[in-house]
């Protein structure tokens, strides 16, 4: 008898102890839980605390996003960039640009060393996997780019070819997929590839047409043979993943400057010049709603 006493002793401690221990873990679960939720949610005041807000933008894509001779960032995405520091924290100087190239987009986001990606970003469903993106600012396709005493004019004649991309883009992307017996030559940075092209290390560029149309306008003996390659695609900022309090504010702000039409605005400052007015209407986003 004494001794069944002793082992309902026994059990009864234990799942005394065991529920204790599974409260504790529990209320350690939804105290984690709580700070992560917290954490995600006051984006915006750290942002606002540390008095900058960081982003990513291109050092060597004009007109997107490059450094000019004076050392200062400018560009389409850059004069949008200045518009968002602006509102958030009343003064277009608290902007802080980190420089980034195509493949290390994603990873500059997911390490926080920006708080928003803005380097002609584009938007597709691999990328949503990892980054959160907001409403767009522009649509593009891709393009070929190729000397004019070698040109191609069609997607097929890439057969066989030695084609060049920037690592990390959508170029690479649908080369990949959609031409796998294509010859990719791939380089970190924009400058390089148009530097290869020119060395002849490969036979053509695929690029985003609005950047092989400026290339070649401004490069004799070049010809974009085939404007748009592929379906369109937007261009949007993007914020670390499930960081929806920056990404709702972005969308609203986006909304906001639509009614003034300031993207236009920043086409006409940073673009015009490039492509003129016929492209104005088929490359800009006015207020994050394709139309």
């Amino acid at each position: 008898m004494k001794n069944i006493k002793k082992i309902v002793t026994a059990l009864l401690m234990s799942t005394i102890v065991i529920g204790g221990l599974v409260g504790c873990v529990n209320s350690a679960s939804t105290t984690n839980n709580s700070d992560s939720k917290t954490a995600s949610a006051s984006s915006i005041d750290e942002i606002k605390k540390r008095g900058t807000i960081k982003i990513g933008v291109f050092s060597d894509k004009a007109p997107f996003g490059y450094v000019d001779s004076n050392g200062k960032n400018q560009g389409f995405d850059v004069y949008i960039a200045k518009r968002f520091a602006t509102d958030l924290l009343g003064d277009e100087s608290k902007v802080e640009f980190v420089l980034v190239d195509a493949a290390s987009r994603v990873a500059y986001l997911e390490s926080k060393k920006v708080d928003i990606i803005m380097a002609n970003f584009t938007v597709t469903d691999e990328r949503k996997q990892k980054v959160d993106f907001t409403n767009p600012y522009m649509k593009v396709s891709l393009g070929i780019v190729s000397p004019d005493g070698a040109k191609i004019t069609s997607e097929d004649q890439l057969k066989g070819k030695k084609v060049i991309v920037a690592k990390g883009t959508t170029a690479e992307t649908y080369m990949t997929k959609n031409h796998p017996d294509v010859d990719l030559v791939k380089y970190e940075q924009y400058s390089e590839i148009f530097q290869a092209l020119k060395d002849k290390r490969g036979d053509a560029i695929v690029s985003d047409n609005t950047e092989v149309i400026a290339w070649a306008k401004d490069n004799a003996g070049f010809t974009v043979g085939v404007p748009s390659l592929g379906s369109a695609d937007t261009i949007a900022p993007a914020v670390t993943k499930g960081n929806t309090e920056l990404q709702s504010w972005i969308n609203i702000e986006l909304e906001t400057i639509g009614k003034e039409n300031f993207v236009h605005k920043a086409y006409d400052e940073t673009l015009k010049s490039v492509y003129g007015a016929e492209f104005e209407d088929s490359l800009v986003v006015e207020g994050g709603v394709v139309k």
